[in-house]
């Protein structure tokens, strides 16, 4: 079986590892290949690559398994998301520049972002470095600066596929597995018809409901979930 995607509630952390493919599973093998155990940056292709895709689809859980990969590897990495107002310098050390959320970027961020890329890719001394990008829209639709957007397009571009309900439930069941608790079908049924069905939003009611739980000392169940909803 495979391994399931998880994108925030994580007690371990976004892995490559620890995200089901389902559909996606060609941008995974891309993801895994490129940060593949014991290669070197002078062996990686450093043509760019895109991910995009619905809310819920696992693009920040991917960019940043890819950053924590690379960071195991004692590489380090130029990260950028809309939450990132500092302007930090392009640094000659880093393996990859990684690029989240980037339909969101400010006009200031698209600045950088296009700053690193270019270093990146043409790097004044050294190898060309790898770029990983991710948006909710293909490249041609991102409302960027022409110059950035079509450098976003011009390499590997992998559209992500959000998990149907089947998938759904067998995240919520490994990642309750992985905790140590038992989820019910009717706790999960509830969960999946009274709130929303977007995979981040679910990780999030799960972590919430866990360390309620422990804090209460008691057994997850439909009523704990509507206690820990009325306090709020």
């Amino acid at each position: 079986m495979k391994q399931l995607a998880l994108d925030i509630g994580l007690a371990t952390g976004p892995s490559l590892g620890n995200y089901f493919a389902g559909a996606n599973e060609a941008a995974l093998q891309h993801l895994r290949l490129w940060v593949g155990q014991g290669s070197q940056q002078a062996t990686r292709a450093p043509v760019p690559t895109y991910l995009w895709g619905a809310p819920g689809s696992g693009k920040s859980h991917l960019l940043k398994a890819v950053a924590s990969a690379l960071r195991e590897q004692g590489a380090s990495v130029g990260w950028l998301d809309p939450s990132v107002h500092a302007r930090p310098e392009f640094d000659e050390r880093w393996a990859a520049v990684l690029l989240d959320d980037v339909h969101l970027y400010s006009t200031a961020q698209q600045a950088l972002a296009f700053n690193w890329f270019v270093n990146a890719t043409s790097p004044g001394s050294g190898a060309p470095r790898w770029v990983l990008a991710a948006g909710s829209v293909p490249p041609a639709d991102l409302p960027l600066r022409d110059d950035l957007r079509t450098r976003l397009g011009w390499g590997h571009v992998f559209q992500l596929q959000v998990l149907d309900e089947t998938a759904r439930r067998a995240v919520l069941r490994q990642e309750a597995d992985a905790r140590g608790i038992f989820l019910a079908d009717e706790v999960m049924d509830y969960m999946l018809s009274r709130f929303s069905r977007d995979l981040g939003s679910l990780m999030q009611l799960l972590d919430r409901l866990d360390a309620y739980a422990l804090r209460a000392q008691r057994a997850i169940t439909i009523p704990l979930l509507k206690a820990m909803l009325e306090a709020g």
